[in-house]
């Protein structure tokens, strides 16, 4: 999971919310981000959502979290440009998977990427059921089912996996580097400017269209902006351990999401390995270092 345990400036109301709401609210929030992601491409496509979003989350934080570039932070900056770099392609990848298969099997592939890095290195035996676990859900997500699934969204989902892995690698390093949210700040620029030229030759002039611009920012809002916040305030005050667990949560609320805001309905086989992808990442977060809670 990404690691922000820096505290948020100002959080404010933010400090009188259980910690457990923040992160089920910022969960929330993602889904229905993703969902309003799917109508949205009808518009500009997964490339210019893509754009829309980077471009809204990175004028939200410099407007709240301005980085101050000087000292450690210029010499954290490679590594706050690589952080954005893989945010980019993460994105990116994770929408072409949602343009093409629905929001709950997506969002559950892709947490393969987290699973991964919670168990890579174990030497615990118990963690190889998470794995098996983890294969079976994506096996049942994939093959055999009433209606076939497209194997390039099946490619993205998997990918924007390994790269949220990669992420979440990088954002240990960044948050050693810079104070508070400066470096996710740096890093949703470099994304907003990697994403723009994309956004532009994917959608033209319908990128700036008031119908997908209000909509872009609504998406950069609810994906970005807040569940950032609300997990940097939840990482301050509660076991990282326990955070993974109810971030675990994430692919069976995306089915939630995708039935309820998409009309995406889901056969038993595909809940099956839903529910087996949210089984492997409780249990390997679960398994994880344990720390005081306050929730």
């Amino acid at each position: 999971m990404p690691d922000l345990t820096r505290r948020a400036p100002d959080a404010g109301w933010l400090e009188r919310v259980p910690s457990g709401g923040l992160v089920i609210g910022g969960i929330a929030s993602v889904q229905i981000g993703g969902a309003l992601a799917v109508h949205l491409f009808a518009w500009v496509g997964p490339g210019g959502a893509v754009a829309l979003r980077m471009l809204t989350a990175a004028l939200i934080l410099l407007a709240t979290s301005p980085p101050r570039l000087r000292g450690r932070a210029l010499h954290g900056l490679p590594v706050a440009v690589a952080f954005g770099l893989v945010l980019a392609a993460m994105t990116l990848s994770f929408y072409n998977a949602l343009h093409r298969i629905p929001l709950g099997i997506a969002v559950a592939l892709e947490f393969v990427g987290p699973l991964t890095v919670a168990v890579a290195g174990s030497r615990r035996r118990l963690d190889l059921v998470w794995v098996a676990l983890a294969v079976g859900g994506i096996v049942a997500l994939t093959r055999g089912g009433a209606e076939p699934i497209s194997a390039l969204g099946v490619f993205f989902a998997l990918l924007a996996g390994a790269l949220w892995g990669c992420y979440i690698l990088l954002s240990a390093r960044v948050g050693r580097a810079f104070e508070r949210g400066a470096g996710l700040t740096v890093a949703l620029c470099v994304a907003a400017v990697v994403t723009l030229p994309v956004g532009v030759a994917s959608a033209g002039a319908s990128l700036v269209a008031p119908r997908a611009l209000a909509l872009g920012a609504a998406i950069g809002l609810l994906s970005s902006a807040i569940p950032f916040s609300f997990e940097m305030e939840a990482l301050r005050r509660m076991a990282a351990s326990l955070f993974g667990v109810l971030m675990s949560l994430e692919p069976a609320m995306a089915a939630l999401a995708g039935f309820v805001l998409l009309g995406q309905q889901l056969g038993a086989r595909a809940v099956l390995g839903i529910a087996l992808i949210v089984a492997a990442s409780v249990g390997a977060s679960m398994g994880s270092r344990r720390a005081p809670t306050d929730i």
